[in-house]
């Protein structure tokens, strides 16, 4: 099993990857934005990818593959970008409490090598460049995607008052399962959209349990730096439970995700490629973790969305191609599929 790095006691500049490469007053910017840990990036666009090919299934005819290639692409770009900013208000807001953390102290607002004022102006870049991303969908996409700011900005105050602020972080990192349908272009509010909304609705909510799940497991890495610097979370507070609640989260997650599949009237594909990946891999990763060691839950926090989320990705793109490839007009209908009047 690879290993992370062990962690260093004084700031060591990146000597290889991406961020090594670029000019030295940029890497703190790079760093703030975790440019060189991409995982969180990957974690926010999966839920994207999947509202898209979901949403795809739904509309008669089945959406074209080019507009659906557009439209993740989009999303790619929105997750990097959020992702970036959501990272630069967490380090703003927590400047004060990363120098405590063993594994955040070196962070760039922690060791001053930004300061919050320059963080601020870099933070408002970031979100009028994430803005400019959403003005490529369609227009109904702002009314779904501008309250999910409201959740960024709340879920770093969340762990000073709450042993749970990993629901917050579902919350937050799930929108994009509800954003691939009004992005391609159905009002999930609409008249005769019901079976979509469920869809949606429940696909959220799985993804939510997901995120709850992969997060706890990514807060063991500081258990014992949360408890002495007072930070809350769910590995603080249920230590020797986290298993327990793993397995409870998948289930959740499982049952949540097969509704929504139900709701969309998906077939063998999706049930055998994205509902039975997922629960082979967060059954190996639950069993496997070792919580009490740093390096392994980082292990599993990484590769886990790629085990995870690729998985149910790839059921849902085979169940868009078989769809796309096998589907006639009569058999849209028993389906329960949308006419897509809007695009």
């Amino acid at each position: 099993m690879a290993n992370i790095p062990s962690l260093p006691e004084k700031y060591i500049p990146p000597k290889t990857g991406l961020v090594s490469r670029l000019p030295a007053s940029w890497i703190p910017y790079a760093e703030l934005i975790r440019l060189d840990k991409p995982s969180g990036t990957y974690y926010l666009f999966w839920p994207c990818a999947w509202s898209t090919f979901l949403a795809a299934t739904l509309i008669t005819p089945v959406t074209p593959i080019p507009t659906v290639i557009y439209t993740t692409a989009l999303f790619a770009t929105g997750a990097l970008v959020m992702r970036g900013a959501g990272c630069s208000i967490n380090d703003l807001l927590d400047r004060d409490l990363d120098p405590h953390v063993t594994r955040t102290k070196f962070r760039p607002i922690a060791r001053r090598a930004i300061s919050p004022k320059r963080a601020i102006i870099f933070t408002g870049v970031q979100l009028l460049t994430g803005l400019a991303v959403l003005l490529q969908f369609p227009t109904q996409c702002l009314y779904y995607g501008i309250p999910s700011l409201v959740l960024v900005a709340t879920y770093p105050l969340a762990k000073r008052v709450t042993h749970y602020p990993h629901v917050v972080l579902g919350l937050t990192f799930s929108w994009g399962a509800l954003m691939g349908f009004p992005a391609l272009g159905i009002g999930l509010f609409s008249p005769g959209n019901s079976a979509a909304l469920v869809a949606a609705g429940l696909l959220y909510a799985s993804n939510a349990a997901w995120t709850v799940l992969y997060d706890i497991i990514y807060a063991h890495m500081d258990v014992r730096d949360d408890l002495k610097a007072g930070i809350k979370s769910t590995a603080v507070a249920h230590e020797k439970h986290t298993k327990k609640i793993l397995t409870g989260l998948a289930i959740a997650q499982l049952a949540l995700l097969s509704g929504a599949g139900v709701a969309a009237g998906c077939g063998p594909v999706f049930f055998a490629g994205s509902v039975g990946s997922a629960a082979l891999s967060l059954a190996w990763m639950i069993r496997r973790v070792k919580l009490d060691d740093v390096k392994d839950c980082w292990w599993w926090f990484k590769y886990g969305c790629w085990f995870t989320g690729g998985g149910i990705a790839v059921g849902l793109v085979g169940e868009y191609l078989t769809r796309i490839s096998g589907l006639t007009g009569e058999d849209d209908a028993k389906a329960g599929m949308l006419y897509n009047s809007d695009v």
